[in-house]
């Protein structure tokens, strides 16, 4: 027996493809959309037994955010999350949400057909190995914080950090060169290995990341100059 299910995707050529592929296979496709927004509203609205919702992002904060709405409005709605190869922290992100399966965008069109069917007979939708590491990152969430903005500060050197910072506040490299007392070429060298080291492309970039991560945040007292004691005060 087919399963009605909408289908909902970031990019329409895959969600429309993966609605025709179904329809072929006796399912009943009830939409097919990438919604910019609106997409909770879209399954809510169609009432499926299983949302098969994509995402390129898993792990990104709100991307789940029509996965509650629709729990919370429609619970019966089972829905499942199509994505890519997943860190524990996106499939955690999936289940705190309330979704009963996650697929891997790679998956065979037989792999979405069994999960959509665990997923309408309540059952979790998932390969073993990947719930297990959802259900750590659930009760252990400070055992692996995957912070990036400390991950790439401890690749920096103090003097890099001080680089970051002021290429952050807009220097160029004579202003850099200026402020640390280092030569041009010295300032410049450095400021092409913070580059290397954040994997960013230009000085903008790393600024961006820099602010987006919080490793901006944590490298500004880095990079402040130690007061004086009281003894060199005095």
């Amino acid at each position: 027996m087919g399963v009605r299910v909408v289908v909902v995707d970031e990019h329409r050529l895959l969600a429309e493809a993966l609605a025709s592929a179904l329809k072929l296979r006796g399912h009943r496709v009830l939409a097919a959309a990438a919604p910019a927004a609106g997409a909770a509203e879209l399954v809510i609205s169609r009432a499926p037994e299983v949302c098969l919702l994509g995402t390129a992002t898993p792990a990104e904060p709100g991307v789940f955010e029509p996965v509650v709405r629709i729990k919370r409005e429609r619970p019966q709605i089972a829905v499942v999350v199509l994505g890519p190869v997943p860190s524990p922290r996106g499939i955690a992100a999936a289940f705190a949400a309330g979704a009963s399966g996650y697929v891997r965008h790679d998956e065979r069109i037989e792999g979405v057909e069994r999960a959509l069917a665990k997923a309408r007979a309540g059952e979790v939708a998932i390969a073993p190995q990947l719930l297990q590491g959802a259900f750590a990152e659930l009760l252990n969430p400070a055992a692996q914080p995957d912070d990036e903005g400390s991950r790439l500060l401890r690749l920096l050197t103090p003097r890099e950090v001080e680089v970051l910072v002021r290429v952050a506040e807009g220097e160029d490299t004579r202003l850099i060169a200026a402020g640390m007392e280092i030569a041009p070429s010295t300032a410049r060298t450095h400021v092409q290995r913070v580059l290397m080291k954040l994997g960013v492309g230009s000085r903008l970039e790393a600024a961006a990341l820099a602010a987006r991560t919080g490793l901006l945040d944590r490298a500004l007292p880095a990079a402040l100059p130690a007061a004086p004691s009281a003894a060199a005060r005095g």
